[in-house]
């Protein structure tokens, strides 16, 4: 399993993301993504990601977000044993390691 720490995210989002080179889905649930969330984060709770799967693009990278990095390591190997992603990234520590580094987050709505 590929991982990043959020240090190395920093480095590259948003720019990369800017330029269309990779996207961050966040699998947590609504009211955790709605209490802070890496900005420009997409949410797909783990929950619906076996209905959703087909939104994950297969064309770059994507790299998955939870709390702590549990979840989003779930979905991981979920997408690629059931769907043959290839392009994924677990983030380490997840959105609590993001905090806790004082990294900028964005509170409420679902994108």
């Amino acid at each position: 399993m590929k991982h990043v720490t959020v240090e190395e995210l920093r480095q590259i989002w948003p720019d990369k993301a800017a330029g269309g080179e990779c996207c961050l889905i966040d699998v947590r649930t609504p009211a955790e993504y709605a209490e802070a969330h890496v900005p420009g984060a997409r949410l797909i709770c783990l929950d619906t990601l076996e209905a959703r799967a087909h939104e994950i693009p297969r064309d770059r990278d994507v790299y998955l977000i939870c709390r702590s990095g549990a979840r989003s390591a779930q979905a991981l190997k979920y997408l690629s044993a059931a769907h043959g992603h290839e392009r994924l990234i677990n983030v380490a520590g997840g959105t609590m390691a993001w905090i806790a580094a004082g990294y900028p987050v964005e509170t409420g709505g679902v994108a």
